[in-house]
């Protein structure tokens, strides 16, 4: 019988190809929400439905935060800018964030996955990581586990999920996007090495657009070209990250589901389909990057006093512009009150923006400050700083 819809695997289950590893193996889901945020939105106005939906700015200086299927099959994407994303989608509806609902929605999916496993490592509000080696309820079964967890889901909230199963996070990772939307994809021990072989390069997770082009124009088109090269040769072609692809290129990722994994940083970034070239445009780019950060400091419960601005433009050219307060930012708000501060200080870009990031650091353990974090900033406001004479621009 072959296999439904919803529970694909690298192969026919019962068939396998070689002789899994004698050591014992762990049981790795990843959990990821299908269009999380547009689908919150047609899950609470029922006019959304089926209809192509957009999350953000639908103006000429917009951006757009997310999309539903429906607006996929147009082309169009997160952080596109609205008026692009209206040229490709006329009908195309946006809607504004409402990141309460977000929030509210991501609690309930959360204490789903707690009931399973209190080795829940999430990564953002829409997925995370499980580990169900010793579940505290439900089958052995990490398969049967991940379809329970996919119909609770449904049942508690009325949004879907996709669902990866495998020993080791970076198989996990990858199966949870190869059946989207509502796909269960199952990667058993005895089929990794052939699935990751014809793996196409792009579909590799931490392999971008820039890294997956240069490995094509050195022969690296999938897995299998990725595993021919040495070691060596990889951490030549692409620094230290090189080692991780040799190690990705076998299947093999030891890293442990952690939920209370060591900080040093947090951040989050973003690639634009179109380079940004006003400074409202990127403004407007750089909210939901911050709400990522400041979701994801919440989780740690670690608050940065140092706020790194990341900037490359579209010759790859990255400077970035950094400023430490005396007490911690906590909070979207603070955030992007800094982002505007750093952004404009100097002066805005003067060239087009690829890419913008955020990134906290230097961290306190701290309930949120009620002392505004323009009052630590050692200026007056926040509006944008005159730059200094000679000062050069990003």
């Amino acid at each position: 019988m072959s296999p439904s819809r919803d529970e694909r695997s690298a192969s026919q289950p019962g068939r396998p190809q070689g002789r899994p590893p004698a050591a014992p193996l762990r049981k790795i889901i990843h959990v990821d929400m299908d269009a999380f945020y547009a689908s919150v939105e047609q899950r609470d106005d029922p006019a959304l439905q089926g209809k192509p939906v957009a999350v953000g700015g639908g103006g000429a200086r917009g951006v757009v935060m997310a999309a539903s299927y429906e607006a996929r099959v147009f082309g169009v994407r997160s952080a596109m800018p609205g008026f692009q994303a209206r040229r490709l989608c006329p009908e195309l509806i946006f809607v504004h964030t409402r990141f309460d609902a977000y929030h509210a929605a991501s609690d309930q999916i959360r204490e789903i996955f707690r009931s399973y496993t209190d080795l829940v490592e999430p990564l953002s509000l829409d997925e995370a990581y499980l580990d169900v080696t010793a579940p505290k309820r439900g089958p052995p079964s990490a398969t049967a586990i991940a379809r329970a967890i996919k119909q609770e889901i449904l049942a508690v909230t009325g949004l879907t999920a996709s669902a990866g199963v495998s020993f080791n996070k970076f198989l996990a990772k990858v199966a949870s996007d190869m059946d989207k939307p509502d796909g269960l994809y199952v990667i058993r021990p005895e089929d990794a090495a052939a699935f990751v072989a014809r793996l196409p390069i792009e579909r590799f997770f931490g392999v971008g657009p820039v890294t997956a082009r240069k490995m094509r124009e050195a022969g690296i088109a999938t897995g299998a070209d990725l595993r021919e090269r040495s070691e060596a040769e990889l951490v030549n072609r692409f620094g230290k990250v090189g080692r991780h692809y040799f190690r990705i290129a076998r299947g093999e990722d030891e890293r442990a589901v952690s939920p209370d994994r060591p900080y040093k940083s947090i951040g989050a970034e973003e690639t634009f389909a179109s380079d940004l070239k006003a400074p409202d445009a990127m403004l407007e780019a750089l909210r939901p990057i911050a709400e990522r950060v400041a979701e994801r400091m919440a989780q740690a419960d670690l608050f940065g006093r140092t706020v790194t601005l990341k900037i490359k433009h579209q010759d790859f050219t990255v400077h970035t512009r950094q400023h430490t307060l005396a007490d911690p930012v906590h909070s979207a708000e603070e955030l992007m009150a800094l982002a505007r501060w750093l952004l404009h200080t100097p002066g805005p870009p003067d060239r087009p923006v690829r890419l913008l990031g955020l990134t906290a650091s230097n961290f306190a353990r701290a309930s949120p400050a009620t002392v505004p974090v323009q009052l630590t900033l050692g200026i007056a406001d926040l509006a944008p700083a005159a730059p200094a004479p000679g000062a050069p621009k990003a």
